[in-house]
């Protein structure tokens, strides 16, 4: 794999986020070894690679939902293991499984979340996500796109919200985006990285805003 790193502007800054000799297998085949990063706030990464490359396993090692690796995470400067509630609790994730509740509708389920925001603000979040209209539905009545919009309507609502969360980490977020949501979205990730935010993301959606990226998948080509 490569990493292609943009300068970090604040050079004061010390690293949240480091993964320290990262490798990980599935079946007998290597996805990623010695991998090394450090993330700041402010950053934006991206995980690339091909399908099958490691990017929804390198996720879930970052997430704490997997311990089928080796080498080493620290936030914070502290062994992740020390650190995971702290972690946690900075944490938005966002990923195929929506994480929505059926039997609630979208106002619902964002007032559930975000208790700290007004109706008002929800509405707006839903109408920026593509959903004004469906505000008063049952979300179990919506289609997948459409629960995932729901889901990502908390990302505007952020800021907002007075248990704003530093840390996103978004699988595919723009799937299911018009190209006016997409743009939305993309305003929303930046700002929440000049807020002091960060955001580490999976897509295949070309950004058009600067980010690091790390590029999985190519050990193996190497190997060949």
């Amino acid at each position: 794999m490569t990493l292609e790193y943009l300068p970090n502007t604040d050079l004061s800054s010390k690293p949240l986020l480091c993964g320290r000799g990262l490798f990980c297998e599935r079946d007998e085949r290597v996805l990623f070894s010695n991998l090394d990063f450090d993330f700041c706030s402010g950053d934006i990464i991206r995980l690339a690679g091909p399908n099958g490359a490691g990017k929804s396993s390198l996720m879930r090692i970052l997430l704490g939902l997997s311990a089928s690796f080796e080498g080493s995470l620290y936030w914070q400067e502290l062994p992740m293991s020390q650190q995971l509630f702290e972690f946690r609790s900075q944490l938005l994730y966002i990923g195929h499984d929506v994480g929505v509740k059926g039997n609630l509708t979208p106002e619902e389920n964002l007032a559930w979340s975000c208790p700290s925001v007004s109706k008002k603000d929800i509405y707006q979040a839903l109408k920026r996500v593509g959903l004004r209209g469906y505000e008063d539905l049952l979300t179990h009545g919506l289609s997948a796109g459409q629960q995932r919009r729901v889901a990502l309507a908390r990302l505007f609502l952020s800021s907002k919200d007075q248990e704003n969360k530093s840390v996103w980490i978004l699988d595919e977020p723009f799937t299911a985006i018009d190209k006016h949501g997409v743009e939305d979205l993309e305003q929303v990730i930046v700002n929440h990285a000049q807020q002091g935010g960060m955001v580490i993301l999976t897509t295949h959606h070309d950004l058009s805003v600067p980010v690091k990226t790390i590029r999985l998948g190519q050990a193996d080509k190497e190997s060949l």
